[in-house]
């Protein structure tokens, strides 16, 4: 016997629903999407050798306000003309372009970021941009104590200080010009805004300010300050001598005889700093170990030079592109897309190593952004 129309309604809906019926196909469907999706930011930002770069390093400005040894060269560097420097439009429309492609972390450095009038605006504008999860800043502190209420409410996420020594004479000698306590202050209020962690680069010179290595550790004991050492390494000026080069396992050493119970922690991915701490201390010691043992292999970086080139390794002068004279001729956001995994396909597996480095071609670092 053949069921009635209604008896056939029945049957069915005992076991399907129009909805249950329709909602695996619209959910495969949805997941199919999102994962062509994700397969086309992982094909852009993603190199030959499988490294997926989710950390943009933005420079916007070639100024700065000091003149640091290992920075700039005595006799200073020949700027970029302004008109040749990075529009606020450009940048945000490289940062969206980054962002849509898997980056989620952005750092904005210089020369000195501050510097930049619309410094303020430009993190307010990023802050906006959907899927970017944190915006940072690197800076040498100078102007920070006036900046920072209008930087933290436009959403800066995370903050950096560049302070070499603690030492006002050997501060001045190591930044060709004066504002220690300025720099120190800037410290106190980025700990008073509550930035947790407030971390503090420290370029680690043999013979300049080795002696110092406890006084700095001694900095994270009762406050939220990572002080993070960074092995000496050379660029174009800055007349780089492996001499002067204090390596990662010298640096511990010294440590360890001032605290016998300096510990390693556990190292998020991709992070270039190798982390430890005193037990019982607030924040933590960092090391970068750029020359003595890479992080080639785990790198997710690239970097936006304000002249706008794209620089795919902090030690590769002649692999940059420009993107701003492609946008300036009209490129389109596909064209810019298809320059940019070009440039991120041949980055290479690791950088040339240091006995190398100081030969080859390259900027000086205030030319290529902290």
């Amino acid at each position: 016997m053949i069921p009635s129309r209604n008896g056939v309604l029945k049957i069915f809906s005992r076991y399907f629903t129009v909805e249950s019926s329709l909602q695996p196909k619209v959910s495969r469907i949805q997941q199919l999407r999102e994962r062509l999706e994700q397969d086309k930011k992982h094909e852009i930002l993603t190199d030959s050798f499988g490294r997926h770069h989710t950390y943009l390093r933005i420079s916007l400005t070639e100024k700065c306000n000091l003149r640091c040894l290992y920075c700039m060269p005595a006799e200073g560097v020949k700027l970029t003309k302004n008109d040749k420097i990075l529009t606020t439009d450009e940048i945000m429309r490289l940062a969206r372009l980054f962002v849509k492609n898997g980056v989620t972390k952005i750092r904005l450095t210089g020369g000195e970021p501050t510097v930049r009038k619309d410094i303020v605006d430009i993190v307010a504008q990023l802050k906006s941009i959907k899927d970017l999860e944190s915006v940072g800043m690197t800076t040498n502190g100078l102007t920070l104590t006036r900046q920072l209420p209008a930087l933290q409410r436009a959403g800066l996420d995370a903050l950096n200080i560049s302070l070499d020594s603690l030492r006002k004479d050997r501060f001045e000698k190591f930044t060709r010009r004066q504002g220690f306590n300025r720099v120190l202050a800037s410290i106190d209020i980025s700990v008073q805004l509550k930035y947790n962690p407030v971390k503090i680069n420290c370029v680690m010179m043999r013979g300049f300010n080795d002696d110092e290595l406890i006084d700095f550790v001694k900095l994270t004991k009762d406050r939220p300050i990572d002080v993070r050492f960074i092995e000496y390494m050379p660029f174009s000026g800055n007349n780089w001598d492996e001499a002067k080069m204090l390596s990662f396992e010298e640096m511990k050493s010294i440590i360890k005889k001032e605290f016998s119970d300096f510990q390693q922690l556990e190292t998020p991915p991709n992070s270039t700093s190798k982390a430890y701490c005193v037990p019982g201390f607030v924040g933590q010691v960092g090391f970068i170990t750029s020359m003595s043992q890479h992080f080639c292999y785990s790198c997710n970086r690239l970097r936006i030079t304000a002249d706008g080139n794209i620089k795919v390794c902090l030690f590769e002068g002649r692999s940059e592109i420009s993107l701003r004279d492609a946008m300036r001729n009209g490129a389109s956001d596909d064209d810019l897309e298809s320059i940019i995994g070009g440039a991120v396909w041949k980055k290479k597996k690791q950088h040339a190593g240091m006995s190398n480095l100081k030969s080859m071609e390259n900027r000086p670092m205030i030319l290529i952004g902290g």
